[in-house]
């Protein structure tokens, strides 16, 4: 992936994180964005978000969805580029991953010798 590419999607992950904080009141939900893949003609973004709490992720996605239009419309106003990319939102499932990871090398047994 190209450095201009890597910059703009990080500019846009920055961007749009902020703009979701400040427009979208997620009842008791922590959502952060992941990470954003915008596509090399700057007309589709992919963007991975992450939620800790009560919230459903699925509901969250819906959320989102419906306040596309004017997250795009507010990020046209954040950054400016050739196009404003079309956000295409997903749930990403990589942090609760992780954590079950974790969870089940702490429930391993210890090899003899080794302290905990």
């Amino acid at each position: 992936m190209k450095h201009r590419q890597l910059r703009v999607n990080e500019l846009v992950k920055r961007e749009l994180s902020g703009i979701i904080a400040r427009e979208i009141n997620f009842e008791g939900a922590l959502v952060s964005v992941n990470a954003v893949d915008v596509s090399p003609d700057l007309k589709s973004a992919h963007v991975f978000v992450s939620t800790l709490g009560a919230t459903n992720g699925e509901i969250v996605i819906d959320k989102l969805e419906a306040h596309r239009t004017a997250l795009q419309a507010e990020l046209s106003r954040h950054v400016v580029l050739k196009y404003t990319p079309h956000l295409i939102f997903h749930h990403d499932e990589s942090i609760k991953r992780g954590a079950r990871v974790l969870e089940i090398m702490d429930d391993l047994p210890k090899p003899d010798g080794q302290k905990e």
